[in-house]
């Protein structure tokens, strides 16, 4: 990870001279442009979707200023909701999980190796089956037994493990539906995988389900939870080929595999602030 790297994500109404204007502005306080993406979705009276990234050794003003000049100078004319965010501050995650470990390892061995540019706070789980191998990684696990009566009370010790030190909730294969109150302390930042190419085969048993529909392929899909079960923002998805040979259990074990990359590259875009949320949809600079 690049600590002078900064990078900003633009969404506006398109209209000529948005590059021009983000770039002059980039320019002239000092920075160089290292990245820069951008979509529209219709060149007559279309959405607008920008990011880039630039190198800040050469700032002429803090980050406050350049933030307060950006929003007066270029945001504001053209009607941009925007977000300028430094790889210098490391984002926080926490990982929710139950017992099945795959998702869970997969990102554990990958922030390991310094591949995901973030800091895991902590591993939260309903079972208590992870706790060495997560532990093994140096990183702190807590148990949260569900109440079965009161499972606001549950949420509530969560929220209270997660405090103000996260920046991004993770469910590795959390096998809990999470409140609309619950989610709302972290809009568009949680992320979960989901055992199937959705929009098929949501719910419980996806692959279950897709055994006794014959399919030839299987999926799974990462996405933004929302109050709508596993209806939120798709950020990646991936698929593999099964046969009328394969039973539930190797479309699992073949699952598996396409779930934790997945998940993997879903977290990884988020962190570096690839994703852009636009109602029910994403749109993905990689």
């Amino acid at each position: 990870m690049e600590n002078n790297i900064a990078r900003l994500r633009i969404t506006c109404p398109d209209q000529p001279g948005i590059v021009a204007r983000v770039s002059n502005f980039i320019y002239q306080h000092g920075a160089n442009i290292t990245a820069l993406d951008q979509h529209s979705s219709d060149p007559e009276g279309g959405q607008f979707f920008m990011r880039l990234e630039f190198q800040t050794p050469h700032l002429d003003v803090s980050r406050a200023t350049l933030a307060e000049t950006f929003a007066q100078q270029v945001a504001a004319p053209y009607q941009m909701d925007w977000h300028l965010n430094y790889a210098a501050d490391v984002k926080k995650i926490a990982i929710l999980v139950s017992q099945a470990d795959h998702a869970l390892l997969e990102l554990l061995w990958r922030w390991n190796r310094g591949e995901l540019e973030a800091t895991i706070t902590q591993v939260i789980s309903n079972h208590e089956t992870l706790r060495s191998a997560v532990e093994n990684f140096g990183v702190p696990f807590h148990y949260v037994k569900i109440d079965a009566q009161d499972k606001g009370l549950t949420e509530k010790k969560i929220l209270a493990l997660l405090k103000d030190q996260t920046d991004c909730l993770v469910l590795a294969r959390y096998m809990q539906i999470l409140s609309e109150d619950f989610i709302a302390h972290y809009p568009n930042a949680v992320i979960n995988i989901h055992h199937s190419f959705l929009p098929a085969f949501a719910g419980a048993q996806p692959y279950q389900q897709a055994y006794d529909k014959g399919v030839k392929l299987i999926g799974a899909t990462a996405h933004y939870v929302t109050k709508e079960l596993d209806m939120g923002p798709i950020i990646d998805q991936d698929i593999a080929r099964v046969s009328h040979r394969d039973g539930v259990n190797h479309l699992q074990e073949k699952g598996r595999d396409v779930e934790r990359n997945v998940l993997a590259r879903a977290v990884k875009w988020h962190l570096e602030d690839r994703i852009i949320v636009d109602g029910h949809k994403t749109i993905v600079f990689v």
